[in-house]
C-alpha cells in the first residue's frame, strides 16, 4: 500500500516528505513526522485524512495493527470515498484473518472503483476464503473481464472453478494464466489438479514437475505430484514425492496424510501408522487422518483403537459417512453387531448412495438371517466402482434379469464369484427352469465345467468368452447370487443343496488310490484356501503341521484335497502325518466330487470343498477363522440353514489360535468315531 499526498504547503511539504520516507522502507522515521497533525482539528478534512493515511501505512508496516485500523477508520470518518484507504483497510483485516470485515471493506471499495479489476480481484479472494465459491467466481469473472492481462486473477478464478466442479473452464483458465505469465508455478500446479481430476495423469505429472522446475521447494506441488503417482500406482515415487514436501513444510499435514495412504497401499502399516499420526500432530481436527489411522490399527488388529480413532474423526466431522461406515466395521469385528446396524445405517442416512456401506449392512443383515433387506441391499455390488460385478454389468450390455418373467426365455448365468459360491447357489438353477426358462447357459470357470453340466435345469455350459461371444443370443443375464432376491428367499424358505451328479467312471478311477489306505476311516483335508481371497490370512491355517492333534485319533487315514498352496506339504507331509495326497492329481470339481464321493468326512477351512461336499451329502466339518467370518455362515452357529444335514462349523473363539479348533475337531473325531490316544 502506498500513501497519496496533497499539495497544499507546508503541510504537503510533511506529507510528501513522510512519503518519501515510507517508499525508502522508513517507517519509523515517517510516522513522527505525521504524528503532529493527527490531533490538528485546524487542518482542513482532505490534509488530516492524508495524515491519517500515511500514519495507517506506517503503522501496518511496523505490524502495530491495532493502530493502523484506528487511524485508517479515522482518515474514513473524515474521507468516506477515500478508495485508497478502503483498500488498504482491507489488506489489513486479511492479514489479521478478519474475512467478514474484509469483505465488506471490499465490497465498498468496489462500488467506488466499479472499474479496478484488482479491487474485484482482491473481493474474490476474500470470498472465496469465505467459502462464498459462487460469489468469489463472479467476482474474478469480472476482474479478468475488465482487465484480461491479469494472470493472477485468471488463477485464481480457476481454483474456485475447480471446486464447483467447472473442469473444462478452470482448465482455460490456468492455462490462460500461463499465456501471460509462463513461468508461473501456482498456475502450472494447479493446472496439474485439473488433469488429475480428468484423468489426464501423464499431462497432470509434467504439469507438476514444470512448476518444480521453476520452484523447487513448492511443497504443494510436490504434494499434488505425489497424489498423481499414487493414481498412477507408482507409490515408491509418489512416497518420495510427499517425504520431499516435508523437506520444504516440515508440518504440512496433508504431505503426512498422504504419505500415510501411499505407505497403507504398500501395507507398510507401521509407517502408515505413524504418518496419520503426524499428520494429526499437526492439524488436530483433520478429521480425514483420525479416519484412516483408525482403518491402520484396524489391519493391525486393534479393534478397539480403532474404534477410537473413528469415533474422534466424528467428533470432528459428525457427517463423515465413511467414518460412520468404519465404527460400523470394527464393532461387527468386536462382535457388537445391533451398534454396527446402527452405525451404517447413520454412514448411509449421511450418504444414501454409500455403496460400501450398503454393502456392508447387506453382508451384516445376511449374516443375522434377515434376508429380506439384506438380499436387496446385496445388489449394490453392482454400483460398487472396485468390485468386478460393476465390470460385469458394463461388458455383458445385456438386460439383468431382476425378477421378470422367464417363460420362454433364454437366460444366461454368469459366475463372477468364487468356485464355491457357484456350488452353493446352484440350486437355483431348478427353479429357474420351473419359472418357465427354456434354456439356461451357465457360464463358469473351466474346473466347474464337468460338475455343473449335470446339474439340473442346465442346457449348456460354457467358458467366459464363449459366453460374452454369444450373449446376444440370451433374453436375460444374471448371477446365481441375485436369484434369492427375485425368488424371495428367507432364512425359512432356503432351497436343498443342488443334487450333484458324481460320474461313476471317476469313481472308478480315484478308487484304487483310495482302496490303498490302510483299513479305516478316510477324511478328507484342506487347510488353505485361495491365496487371492481378501480374508485368506484369517481363513487359512498356516501349516499343515496345525492339524497333527488328529492323527491321534486312531483308525483315521487322511486325504489331502489341498490345490494351490499347501500342495507342496502335501507332497512331503511331516513324518507323524502320513497323508495320501490326491488334491495335486484333481483336474476339476469332477474329479473332486468323485473322490469325496469315496470319503467318510471331509474337514477343511472356509473354501469350495466345504460346499462341494456338503451338496454332495457328506459331513463337513468347516473350521472358520475368529474374525471377518463369511455372512453366509452367520453368527454364533455351529450349523448352516444351507446345508441343514451335513455341515458343521467350528468357530475360533476371539483370541483363540487355530490349535483350539483342531483339538475341538479332534474331540469331535473321537466322539464320531472313537478311540482316543
Amino acid at each position: 500500500m502506498t500513501p497519496t499526498q496533497t499539495s497544499a504547503s507546508p503541510i504537503a511539504d510533511i506529507n510528501r516528505r513522510a512519503v518519501s520516507l515510507c517508499a525508502a522502507g522508513q517507517f519509523a522515521d515517517a510516522l513522527p513526522l505525521v504524528a503532529p497533525l493527527l490531533e490538528d482539528g485546524t487542518l482542513p478534512n482532505d490534509q488530516r485524512a492524508e495524515a491519517l493515511n500515511i500514519a495507517g501505512t506506517c503503522s501496518f508496516a511496523l505490524l502495530r495493527w491495532t493502530d493502523a485500523e484506528n487511524y485508517w477508520r479515522q482518515c474514513l470518518y473524515l474521507k468516506p470515498d477515500y478508495a485508497d484507504v478502503y483498500a488498504s483497510l482491507g489488506s489489513l483485516f486479511r492479514t489479521l484473518g478478519r474475512l467478514s470485515a474484509a469483505k465488506s471493506t471490499y465490497r465498498q471499495l468496489v462500488s467506488l472503483r466499479p472499474l479496478d479489476a484488482n479491487a474485484h480481484h482482491q473481493l474474490g479472494n476474500v470470498l472465496h476464503g469465505l467459502g462464498y465459491r459462487a460469489e468469489a467466481e463472479a467476482a474474478y469473472r469480472q476482474a479478468v473481464t475488465l482487465c484480461p492481462e491479469h494472470a493472477e486473477a485468471h488463477c485464481n478464478h480457476g481454483s474456485v472453478l475447480i471446486e464447483l466442479g467447472r473442469l473444462t473452464e478452470a482448465d482455460a483458465a490456468f492455462r490462460e494464466a500461463l499465456t501471460l505469465k509462463p513461468q508461473y508455478p501456482e498456475a502450472l500446479n494447479n493446472l496439474g489438479s485439473v488433469l488429475k481430476a480428468t484423468q489426464r495423469l501423464a499431462e497432470a505429472e509434467l504439469a507438476c514437475r514444470l512448476a518444480l522446475a521453476i520452484r523447487p521447494e513448492y511443497a504443494q506441488a510436490h504434494l499434488n505430484l505425489g497424489a498423481v503417482l499414487v493414481d498412477l500406482d507408482r507409490l515408491s515415487e509418489a512416497e518420495a514425492a510427499y517425504r520431499e514436501a516435508l523437506v520444504h513444510r516440515a508440518d504440512y499435514a496433508e504431505a503426512h496424510y498422504n504419505l500415510g495412504v501411499a505407505l497403507f497401499r504398500q501395507e507398510r502399516f507401521e509407517e502408515a501408522e505413524q504418518a496419520y499420526r503426524d499428520a494429526i500432530r499437526c492439524q488436530p481436527a483433520l478429521a480425514h487422518a483420525h479416519n484412516n489411522l483408525g482403518c491402520v490399527l484396524r489391519v493391525r488388529e486393534r479393534f478397539a483403537e480403532a474404534l477410537d480413532a473413528f469415533r474422534q474423526a466424528l467428533a470432528l466431522s459428525p457427517q463423515l459417512a465413511e467414518a460412520h461406515s468404519n465404527v460400523a466395521n470394527a464393532l461387527t469385528q468386536l462382535g457388537r453387531l445391533a451398534e454396527a446396524e446402527g452405525a451404517y445405517r447413520k454412514a448411509i442416512a449421511f450418504k444414501p448412495d454409500y455403496g460400501e456401506a450398503r454393502f456392508g449392512l447387506a453382508v451384516l443383515l445376511l449374516a443375522l438371517g434377515r434376508f429380506e433387506e439384506g438380499w436387496r441391499l446385496y445388489e449394490c455390488r453392482y454400483e460398487q466402482p472396485h468390485f468386478i460385478h460393476r465390470k460385469t454389468k458394463a461388458m455383458l450390455g445385456r438386460l439383468q434379469w431382476t425378477g421378470e418373467p422367464l417363460a420362454g426365455k433364454s437366460l444366461l448365468l454368469w459366475q463372477e464369484d468364487g468356485l464355491g459360491d457357484m456350488l452353493q447357489f446352484s440350486r437355483y438353477v431348478p427353479l429357474l427352469k420351473a419359472l418357465g426358462a427354456v434354456h439356461i447357459a451357465f457360464a463358469c470357470a473351466p474346473a466347474l465345467h464337468r460338475l455343473v453340466a449335470k446339474v439340473d435345469g442346465v442346457d449348456a455350459v460354457l467358458d467366459h468368452n464363449g459366453a460374452l461371444a454369444r450373449v446376444a443370443a440370451y433374453d436375460y443375464w444374471t448371477s446365481l447370487l441375485s436369484v434369492p432376491l427375485h425368488s424371495g428367499t428367507t432364512l425359512d424358505t432356503i432351497p436343498r443343496p443342488v443334487r450333484l451328479s458324481v460320474d461313476a467312471a471317476l469313481v472308478e478311477s480315484w478308487r484304487p488310490a483310495l482302496d490303498a489306505l490302510p483299513l479305516g476311516h478316510r477324511v478328507g483335508l484342506v487347510w488353505k484356501g485361495n491365496a487371492k481371497h481378501h480374508n485368506d490370512a484369517n481363513r487359512s491355517i498356516p501349516s499343515l503341521a496345525t492339524l497333527a492333534p488328529l492323527w491321534r485319533v486312531p483308525g483315521l487315514n487322511f486325504v489331502s484335497l489341498q490345490k494351490g498352496q499347501g500342495e507342496d506339504e502335501a507332497r512331503n507331509p511331516p513324518l507323524a502325518q502320513p497323508l495320501l495326497d490326491l488334491g495335486a492329481r484333481v483336474t476339476d470339481f469332477a474329479d473332486s466330487a468323485a473322490i469325496v464321493a469315496q470319503l467318510d468326512l471331509v474337514i477343511c477351512v472356509d473354501t469350495s470343498i466345504a460346499h462341494l461336499a456338503a451338496s454332495l451329502g457328506k459331513p463337513c466339518w468347516v473350521m472358520l477363522p475368529d474374525r471377518d467370518v463369511d455372512w453366509r455362515w452367520m453368527h454364533e452357529r455351529n450349523d448352516s440353514p444351507w446345508y441343514p444335514h451335513t455341515l458343521r462349523l467350528f468357530r475360533r473363539g476371539p483370541g483363540e489360535d487355530w490349535s483350539n479348533s483342531v483339538e475341538r475337531v479332534r474331540q469331535a473325531c473321537v466322539e464320531r468315531f472313537g478311540g482316543a490316544r
